[in-house]
């Protein structure tokens, strides 16, 4: 049934070991991460088999879902209302309250097991963590893991790039090494993990220049998608077709190129110009905004051309293709990140693969 993304394990396999091999050949420990495709179950065979440290994920249901003999690392900071769940779920989390820290403290002792806590510092990107400049503020909740019986301060981490757009350098990541130094001088623990983030930090891996004290990184759309995510450059060595969407074509018209009327918004409240270029081929397809983001599909057939898309429907152009398409046929795209998550996240789209590690 259409329509599907497709996952070529073989080729993820390639990409997660490649992964692993760089991190540990700077000296850096490994987190797989799996929210993108929703913990999918033979994703995590392929991670669960390669030498990922962690395998990690944003939500507790994926966590939970796991079987896994590694540690499972708990990326998004706890709600007060899951404190139990993080615990039960996980063996390590990243976290940035005091308040937080005492309720996964009083929850580890109660179900008598040990959890371990990434002390998140924001660096300037402006998501979650203590700000890098509060002093005051890193040592009190570094104190308050310490505290806790069965909660271990296993390592500091910074997220980047995901909301303010700040790229990793050596000013921010030395900055985080020196707070790591820093802690271990005041607090006389061994913090052993210095996690400088996901794969917009791939780069400095690459070049050499990951500043020393960094050994941790958690890896995502690098290994996905053979990219490093703040500039979607692609990286030498990587796959960068692991998944396929795929979707039928349910109606190819000849129609005018620009919509007929009086125009107000879409459905989804924007206001569209379309520019006339007279009459052409459209092609409909069985999937829409409810199962992708239709602006993150490159399509692979060519002469195929993205209109744009409602709640169920990819509208396409397929006047360069000629008269080789025909209702019932099914055209393949290239989904990034973003259409990625929500193609895997949708109900609507079946879950398909190939490859000898099915």
């Amino acid at each position: 049934m259409y329509p599907r993304i497709v996952t070529d394990l073989e080729k993820l396999k390639h990409n997660v070991e490649r992964v692993v091999t760089l991190c540990h050949g700077a000296g850096a420990s490994c987190a797989i991460v799996t929210k993108c495709v929703c913990a999918d179950a033979l994703v995590a065979a392929v991670i669960e088999k390669s030498g990922a440290d962690y395998i990690a994920d944003s939500r507790l249901q994926n966590l939970a879902s796991l079987k896994t003999r590694k540690p499972r690392y708990l990326l998004r900071v706890a709600q007060p209302c899951e404190a139990a769940q993080v615990v039960a779920h996980s063996e390590v989390s990243q976290q940035s309250e005091i308040s937080t820290v005492r309720l996964l403290g009083a929850q580890a002792k109660r179900q008598a097991r040990r959890h371990k806590i990434v002390l998140m510092l924001d660096m300037g990107d402006l998501r979650e963590g203590v700000f890098c400049r509060d002093r005051a503020e890193i040592l009190a909740l570094a104190k308050a893991v310490a505290c806790e019986d069965m909660l271990e301060l296993h390592g500091v981490g910074v997220n980047l790039t995901c909301f303010g757009g700040i790229l990793p350098d050596a000013d921010n990541l030395g900055c985080l090494v020196e707070i790591a130094e820093w802690l271990r001088a005041e607090t006389k623990l061994p913090i052993p993990l210095v996690s400088g983030g996901n794969s917009s930090t791939l780069p400095m891996l690459l070049a050499g220049k990951l500043p020393s004290g960094v050994n941790g990184l958690r890896i995502g759309e690098g290994y996905l998608l053979g990219n490093e995510t703040a500039s979607g450059t692609r990286m030498e060595g990587f796959h960068p077709d692991c998944f396929t969407l795929e979707a039928q074509l349910v109606e190819v018209k000849r129609k005018p190129s620009k919509p007929i009327g009086r125009s107000g918004p879409n459905a989804f409240g924007e206001y569209v110009s379309f520019e006339d270029r007279g009459e052409m081929l459209r092609g409909i397809l069985a999937v829409g905004r409810q199962d992708v983001v239709p602006d993150g599909l490159a399509p692979r057939g060519a002469g195929v051309d993205i209109l744009g898309a409602s709640s169920d429907h990819l509208i396409v152009d397929l006047t360069r293709a000629g008269e080789q398409y025909r209702v019932g046929d099914v055209l393949s795209f290239t989904p990034d990140y973003g259409a990625l998550l929500r193609a895997f996240t949708s109900a609507y789209v079946e879950k398909a693969y190939t490859g000898d590690e099915c």
